[in-house]
């Protein structure tokens, strides 16, 4: 959420207006479904970790199924891969980098608390929304600065 401040003339705010920022996808056309060569422009420097992260799920899991989906106009077009009954690992791609994202049962999120993965992550996981699959969490990936915690929550993703 980011806040817009007005100020009059004397410098006192007057009034405070809160806003969501609207997390979409790049790719917005239901009718027009992407293909990983359609990443390399728009995620620029973090295309190599893209395809890094999409490795290291394919090497722990190889018989990973991988799919594009488009839920609605309201998200885009993001990436998964799948095994038999969930999604491992979300791909969200976005304007100059990426997001990865998870959904952990209460065992696993016990786990990572028990870690030593970021406490932001931890953190992050904790305030999450609770729902009946669990709990999820969204990671944005600019530089490789979080490659070895997603490295690790895929691992315990993969472990339960």
């Amino acid at each position: 959420m980011k806040s817009i401040k007005i100020l009059p003339l004397n410098k006192k705010p007057v009034l405070t207006l809160n806003y969501f920022e609207m997390d979409i996808s790049i790719f917005t056309n239901k009718a027009q479904k992407p293909v990983i060569a359609d990443l390399m422009q728009p995620l620029a420097e973090t295309f190599p970790l893209w395809i890094k992260i999409r490795e290291i799920v394919l090497e722990k899991y190889p018989t990973g199924l991988e799919e594009w989906n488009f839920p609605g106009a309201k998200y885009g077009w993001s990436f998964r891969i799948k095994d038999k009954k969930r999604t491992i690992v979300y791909f969200l791609p976005r304007d100059g980098f990426f997001k990865v994202a998870f959904v952990f049962g209460t065992k696993a999120m016990n786990e990572i608390l028990a870690s030593d993965i970021s406490e932001i992550i931890k953190t992050d996981l904790q305030n999450a929304r609770v729902y009946a699959e669990g709990r999820g969490i969204k990671i944005e990936v600019k530089d490789d600065s979080t490659l070895n915690d997603i490295k690790k929550l895929i691992e315990i993703k993969l472990s339960y």
